[in-house]
């Protein structure tokens, strides 16, 4: 196929996310959330075996429905691209990011803390409640930065490597693990599998995300310093990168101790020898993170466009179709990935 229409879609949904942020009612992502709700309470046990199952249908429909979608539109490239404009549309929240940050910047310009703390949840998961202005713009920071990567950057970074079911599927796998993938009590051993599974699919788009900010970063040495130093001493396998070269990138000091409800956790300081965040630094973060999504977005359509190309090319030279050997090749192989999985499955606890 050809990688016009996706790119043209990527390009629209990326202006329509600049333009008009994320819909206020009816959300796609929403209502997924509600669908996965849903199947949750069916299939709930206190078993990795049965988040498995949970993550698996719940991904899996997602990237089947959009797989069959843009295959049934395969002819028509105007409906293929509408499809991947609305995709992305759907997955990019970099407006609606920097949005609720402006909002929290403004309320704290203007000394209303109060006003500020009840609008933080809206944008993480911290407990706001005993947070000052500097603590407060802190979370503002470093939230813009790991949503640059989990907002933009991935899904951009998906939508290279697979299309419109990359975009959606990747979505689909950041919200379960928003919904299960913490660690309290009920989740511990379900949301496994859906924590595990957007560690691996963020791995790409944060190291992406990391070297962009470098390339748009007010002190790009800075930037690329701290985020060698820093980045893997955060406890998440892919936060750390961005926020870190964030950090560096801006000049202030990120990290430290953060309080969720009754957990409190004390994470490593990134840019240790940065001064520390301040109000106007919201907005310079903001700033920063518009320039790294605008990046990714040049950056992850033109690998689309040469991976398709490379491709078809290879494509093009095949003999023929896949005859007996290759289709007995394929075959112990499925069924060696089948056997694999199915002694996975039966081992996990």
């Amino acid at each position: 196929m050809s990688p016009a229409p996706y790119l043209l879609g990527a390009v629209a949904g990326y202006l329509a996310d600049a333009a008009l942020a994320d819909p206020r009612r009816g959300h796609p992502v929403a209502l997924f959330g509600s669908a996965a709700g849903r199947l949750e309470r069916r299939l709930w046990r206190d078993h990795r075996g049965a988040g498995t199952a949970f993550t698996a249908l719940s991904v899996g429909a997602v990237a089947a429905g959009a797989a069959l979608a843009d295959h049934a539109l395969r002819r028509r490239p105007a409906a293929r691209a509408a499809l991947a404009a609305a995709a992305a549309w759907t997955v990019l929240g970099g407006t609606s990011l920097t949005r609720e940050a402006r909002t929290i910047g403004r309320s704290l310009e203007a000394g209303d803390l109060a006003a500020a703390r009840g609008r933080l949840p809206h944008l993480c998961g911290r407990d706001p409640s005993a947070l000052d202005e500097q603590q407060i713009a802190r979370a503002v920071v470093e939230s813009v930065a790991e949503n640059t990567a989990d907002a933009v950057v991935n899904a951009l970074t998906w939508g290279a490597l697979a299309g419109t079911p990359g975009l959606l599927a990747f979505r689909a796998v950041n919200t379960l693990d928003a919904m299960v993938g913490h660690r309290s009590a009920r989740h511990l051993r379900f949301g496994w599998a859906s924590a595990r599974l957007d560690d691996v699919a963020g791995w790409p788009g944060a190291r992406l995300t990391a070297l962009l900010t470098v390339a748009a970063a007010e002190h790009p040495r800075a930037a690329r310093r701290v985020w060698r130093r820093d980045g893997s001493s955060h406890p998440s396998p892919n936060a750390g990168q961005a926020e870190s070269a964030f950090a560096g990138g801006l000049g202030v000091r990120l990290g430290g101790t953060l309080q969720y409800g009754e957990r409190v956790e004390h994470r490593p300081v990134l840019g240790a020898e940065l001064r520390p965040v301040a109000v106007a630094d919201i907005e310079r973060a903001c700033r920063l993170s518009r320039r790294v999504g605008v990046l990714a977005l040049a950056v992850t359509t033109a690998a689309h466009a040469l991976g398709r190309t490379a491709l078809g090319r290879a494509t093009r030279g095949r003999t023929g179709p896949v005859g007996a050997p290759e289709r007995r090749t394929l075959a112990a192989g499925t069924a060696v990935l089948t056997a694999g999985a199915t002694r996975k499955q039966g081992s996990v606890t």
